[in-house]
């Protein structure tokens, strides 16, 4: 009897942690760290660390509430789709009334813990990111517009700007430049998804690029993007943000990227574009870790 009960209450917490959709979140946390990183000279003293984590913990809690609340949005859509048909929401295991609970709870002790031992403007800035994704970007841009991605991906690029600001308390044109990267980033990473998987957009009436352009004409601005991307990709190296590593690293990652774009537009399949899709992942990656070696090695 305890062995099932104990067993119920860990599917609960998967499923409930699910909600948070983790792989995002550790991405979006990781980007965070970077700015965090670099707004601080040298090696950080042992409050600087604390203040880091902390404001890593409120920026995990309040993404996680903006993706548990993007489950209760697209439930209808997730259920019609295989790449999200897996959530609890589509599949019906946690209702609406206890997933806002759960996403309420997380936004408010992720806002009070950022306001109170971070700083006001890293709460504000992480709030209005919450309400960027998911009321600006799931509830009005995604069953609307084909430029979804384009202009939602701002609140996708904030991470590195809440990192920047709670360790500096201001915005800084780093941040922006970080920012700038992952915005340029996010539409030929979406869209490369968006490619192969263009049914179930098309099944779950979204206007994704694809469905509403076709297949040629965003495999071309995959391209433009990835060449755009490549330009600011650099600019850390000229601002001064960085020195040789980051560029070999930026030139190399940033290369590949575009090598990929220009196969997926010279000669589409569906497995090209899935490759295509997890090597922007890499690119991301790899490119925010060279800058954390580059800002500790030289």
């Amino acid at each position: 009897m305890s062995a099932n009960l104990s067993s119920g209450r860990i599917s609960v917490f998967r499923q409930f942690y699910a909600l948070t959709k983790p792989r995002v979140i550790q991405l979006i946390v990781f980007c965070a760290l970077i700015g965090m990183v670099l707004a601080v000279p040298g090696r950080p003293s042992w409050p600087e660390v604390r203040l880091a984590l902390l404001a890593c913990l409120g920026i995990w809690l309040v993404a996680g509430a903006a993706a548990a609340f993007n489950c209760i949005v697209e439930k209808g859509i997730d259920a019609k789709m295989k790449r999200t048909a897996w959530r609890p929401t589509a599949k019906g295991e946690l209702d609406d009334r206890q997933t806002l609970l759960f996403s309420a709870v997380l936004c408010v002790a992720g806002s009070a813990l950022l306001y109170v031992w971070v700083n006001p403007l890293t709460m504000w800035l992480t709030f209005a990111t919450f309400v960027g994704y998911a009321v600006v970007y799931t509830v009005i841009l995604k069953p609307l517009t084909p430029q979804n991605i384009v202009i939602g991906g701002a609140s996708g690029a904030m991470p590195p700007v809440l990192g920047w600001t709670a360790m500096a308390g201001e915005v800084g044109p780093e941040a922006f430049i970080l920012f700038l990267i992952i915005f340029l980033w996010t539409p030929p990473h979406f869209w490369a998804l968006a490619l192969y998987r263009v049914e179930d957009y098309r099944k779950a009436g979204l206007p994704m690029l694809p469905v509403t352009h076709g297949n040629e004409f965003t495999r071309l601005m995959v391209l433009l993007y990835t060449v755009i991307l490549f330009a600011a990709c650099l600019m850390p190296y000229i601002y001064g943000m960085s020195s040789w590593l980051y560029l070999i690293a930026a030139v190399g990652l940033s290369a590949g990227f575009c090598l990929y774009a220009y196969w997926l537009w010279r000669d589409y399949s569906d497995a090209l574009a899935r490759k295509t899709f997890r090597f922007s992942l890499i690119h991301l990656s790899l490119l925010f870790a060279a800058l954390l070696a580059d800002h500790y090695l030289l």
